[in-house]
């Protein structure tokens, strides 16, 4: 089993600086957290500047889940910059007005950004048929991560389909949990073979994204969790011949 994955969603340099020191294996950067928008790419090469750590940042122009051809290009140019400012790729994820996942959007980024990675936002769980999406996600080029919940509403109802969607080795490759992420979630989803993990809030006292940064202490539980409950799941070393 590999070496879990923490990423921390961060507004600014401070709270990138705060998450590296807790532990923090990656960082992603959102303008705001109350609306979910992208942030000037003068906050993305701040918080590159401030750390040490590779850095996404989050591509969407609207508070929807889908976009339109002018604002395509806009994000494409959005993505450009984040790039040049320093940051490791991007993180989206849109979907057509049949809740469909938009393939030929994701394209349009992937190519733009390429060969950066980048990561399928939580747009997937308000997809009709996650199979179907999950079948339509995985064959996208440049990605390597999905964020989910395995629902709209979080983790805390997303649990069952999330673990359940796993057993596809794909899936589960690509699958980074998070949205409402609890540390009671942990132990059943590294059971299920995930190993990437998204907190937020969680990192925040009180949950506070308007009132308190990042906490360095929050991370640093976080990273000891993960890594805890890891070892407690990988396999046994093979016998020596």
């Amino acid at each position: 089993m590999t070496d879990p994955l923490l990423e921390v969603v961060v507004l600014h340099a401070a709270d990138a600086e705060a998450a590296q020191e807790g532990g923090a294996d990656r960082l992603e950067v959102v303008g705001s957290h109350a609306d979910g928008l992208s942030p000037e790419p003068a906050v993305v090469s701040s918080v590159v500047r401030a750390c040490e750590l590779p850095v996404r940042v989050v591509l969407r122009l609207n508070t929807g889940l889908s976009t339109t051809g002018a604002e395509l290009t806009r994000l494409v140019a959005l993505a450009e910059s984040y790039l040049a400012a320093g940051a490791e790729g991007v993180a989206c994820g849109f979907l057509d007005h049949d809740l469909e996942v938009d393939v030929e959007v994701a394209r349009v980024v992937a190519e733009a950004v390429a060969p950066a990675p980048w990561t399928f936002h939580r747009a997937i769980d308000a997809t009709l048929d996650r199979r179907r999406s999950w079948r339509r996600v995985v064959e996208l080029p440049g990605i390597d991560a999905v964020l989910s919940a395995g629902s709209p509403l979080g983790v805390q109802e997303g649990l069952d389909e999330l673990t359940s969607a796993a057993a596809d080795s794909r899936v589960c490759a690509l699958t980074m949990a998070g949205g409402g992420l609890r540390p009671e979630h942990v132990p059943w989803l590294v059971r299920a073979g995930i190993s990437s993990f998204h907190v937020g809030a969680a990192v925040r006292p009180g949950g506070s994204w308007s009132k308190a940064y990042v906490d360095t202490g929050y991370v640093r539980s976080w990273r000891l969790l993960l890594d805890d409950e890891m070892a407690a799941y990988a396999p046994p070393p093979e016998p020596s011949r």
